[in-house]
């Protein structure tokens, strides 16, 4: 069979997520090109069915994966350090998706020859944090797939039905800030997400039906591809309306943690949507289309691809020593600098949050459940 044989690992294919969905767009963008994806991870669900329906082979164990892939893509570091270990004489690149997730942080091994973020963020975490030499770093902004998610007709002159997309709003988040500003600015209001008890497998046949769009990162991007106007905002902050002038510099933040400098008040919200221009929305959304398209991004991560199993080659295998103590040293890290990573996740405001739900004594069984999904 002709093209790469590409291996895609991450901590879970289940719920439709920021990277799991990464994974499942870049798959089925691969397989479309001639190339044969194989999908990687402990914990398969939804997306990885999914895959599964469209012909990706998706394992959970790989001593199933019964021939060597060309490359690692690798996205979660146990799960990329387990791909290498397994498969003594392939190459790797791994890819980082987020500031804040433990499972996130870069493992240094030597057959992983270049290291790929999907913004600004992630490039410093990578370079600032944990030591990764800056010419081994890439920066391949997120992407949106055109073809799954059209153009709408042109927007109104007023918006007038707005909509929350995000897995993590509910009432214990942003969502009654935003539900407060729509209700002053005369806006009907949806939620689509999962803590919402609204989840949407296809939010490509939705999103074309509102005219404003509260959404961060990926589900901003989309929103903005489909030609919404989208203000910035989730459980972490909120952030400015997506303008033609600033859509360059924030999506270069992947419409993220650090584009969130606001706190989710309903006073934030409702000064960003009186500047609701459709004309700009529109020129947005152009140059969403115009610029961060899958198919490009597609040539670009398959040169990637190309450029770090020639260099592998090149250099030949790597000693089984040097490997042997970067395994050591993986794993010590694992035991003392993820894990004070995790406690300074627990200790973030979601999560404490989510502590003094379950601590109040007169909450009822409903409380008691919100205040749970906050973990997960």
């Amino acid at each position: 069979m002709g093209g790469l044989k590409v291996l895609l690992t991450n901590s879970t294919l289940d719920l439709r997520a920021g990277s799991e969905l990464y994974v499942r767009d870049l798959a089925l963008g691969l397989l479309r090109r001639g190339h044969t994806p194989v999908a990687y991870s402990t914990r398969v669900g939804e997306v990885g069915r999914e895959l599964r329906r469209a012909t990706v082979p998706v394992v959970e164990d790989l001593r199933r994966v019964g021939s060597p892939p060309d490359i690692i893509h690798g996205q979660h570091h146990a799960e990329t350090m387990t791909a290498l270990l397994h498969f003594r004489d392939v190459p790797a690149v791994f890819f980082c998706h987020g500031w804040l997730p433990p499972e996130e942080a870069p493992p240094h091994f030597p057959r992983i020859l270049r290291y790929v973020a999907v913004d600004d963020t992630c490039r410093d975490r990578l370079v600032c944090e944990h030591g990764i030499a800056e010419e081994r770093v890439r920066v391949q902004l997120n992407f949106v797939d055109l073809e799954r998610f059209p153009l709408r007709p042109p927007l109104p002159s007023r918006p007038r039905r707005a909509l929350v997309f995000s897995n993590y709003a509910n009432e214990a988040t942003h969502l009654p800030a935003v539900r407060a500003a729509c209700a002053r600015a005369g806006l009907t209001l949806d939620v689509m997400g999962r803590r919402s008890g609204q989840p949407c497998d296809e939010p490509e046949k939705s999103l074309g039906r509102y005219d404003l769009v509260f959404a961060k990162g990926r589900s901003a991007l989309e929103a903005l591809a489909v030609g919404a106007a989208v203000v910035l905002c989730d459980e972490a902050g909120s952030g400015p309306l997506v303008t033609s002038q600033e859509v360059a510099r924030l999506r270069r933040l992947n419409f993220g943690i650090r584009a969130l400098r606001k706190e989710a008040s309903a006073e934030a919200l409702s000064s960003e949507i009186a500047r609701y221009d459709a004309a700009d929305a529109a020129e947005v959304s152009r140059l969403i289309r115009a610029r961060a398209g899958l198919e490009d991004t597609l040539d670009e991560i398959i040169t990637l691809y190309e450029e770090v199993i020639a260099e592998h080659r090149a250099a030949g295998p790597t000693d089984a020593d040097t490997e042997g103590r970067a395994v050591a040293d993986y794993l010590r890290w694992a035991q003392t600098d993820i894990w004070r990573e995790r406690e300074s996740f627990k200790n973030s405001a979601v999560i404490r949050l989510r502590d003094r739900l379950l601590a109040a004594p007169l909450l009822g069984p409903t409380a008691r459940a919100l205040a749970r999904r906050l973990s997960r």
